[in-house]
């Protein structure tokens, strides 16, 4: 694969809470010339990016960042605000103490309920796998594809542990034929991603794209 072609696949991402504007506009300019899916940027910027880029770059944001136990009703306010100031895509985190007391109709509801806003809108549920059982994980394919998202997405990057590809191949057997993977966290060489690519992920998230083009 040329680099541009695994670039294709990259969620050009800065989400640290010390990013600056500075850091930001220069993420921006890296996914313009590199020709990244998107850049993943925090809500507080998707309006400055999209009155200085306009339609130059797709944007996603993140909601419910990162520990994703927020109420519904906050993460659906999230979620609206970052659609009117201009995101193409949204990557949500579950409730995850929802999904400990098995209280999987809540996940569903929630997830379904911010598809519901987002429309023809992308949506990725980030699930957080280094806190789940297999079992859970398991259910959360199932949970993602009945209540309609976009993708599944294995996890935030700030959790205790990132995408592993095992994880990945599980997902692929249990997730319904609309439903696409995102892998993130702890991707950050070129055949990492090469990896990734090939066990069938359709986005990466990863703050380490010129790494392909400075090697």
């Amino acid at each position: 694969m040329t680099n541009f072609e695994i670039a294709a696949y990259i969620d050009h991402t800065l989400l640290k809470p010390t990013a600056t504007w500075q850091q930001i506009e220069a993420l921006c300019n890296e996914a313009i010339e590199y020709k990244t899916a998107s850049v993943c940027i925090p809500p507080n910027y998707i309006a400055r990016v999209k009155e200085k880029y306009g339609d130059d770059l797709k944007i996603a944001t993140v909601i419910g960042f990162p520990l994703g136990y927020e109420t519904t009703a906050a993460k659906a306010e999230e979620t609206a605000t970052a659609l009117d100031d201009g995101a193409d895509e949204i990557d949500m985190v579950i409730n995850i103490t929802d999904v400990k007391n098995s209280d999987y109709d809540l996940v569903k509801e929630e997830i379904a309920s911010l598809k519901a806003i987002c429309g023809d809108k992308i949506l990725k549920v980030i699930v957080e796998t280094c806190y789940l059982t297999k079992e859970e994980k398991i259910n959360m394919c199932r949970i993602v594809t009945e209540a309609g998202a976009d993708y599944i997405k294995t996890s935030t990057g700030f959790g205790t542990a990132g995408a592993t590809l095992e994880d990945v191949k599980l997902f692929k057997e249990h997730i319904g034929e609309n439903v696409k993977i995102k892998a993130a966290g702890g991707i950050r060489t070129r055949e990492d991603m090469i990896a990734y690519i090939k066990e069938g992920v359709s986005r990466i998230g990863c703050s380490s794209t010129k790494v392909l083009f400075e090697e």
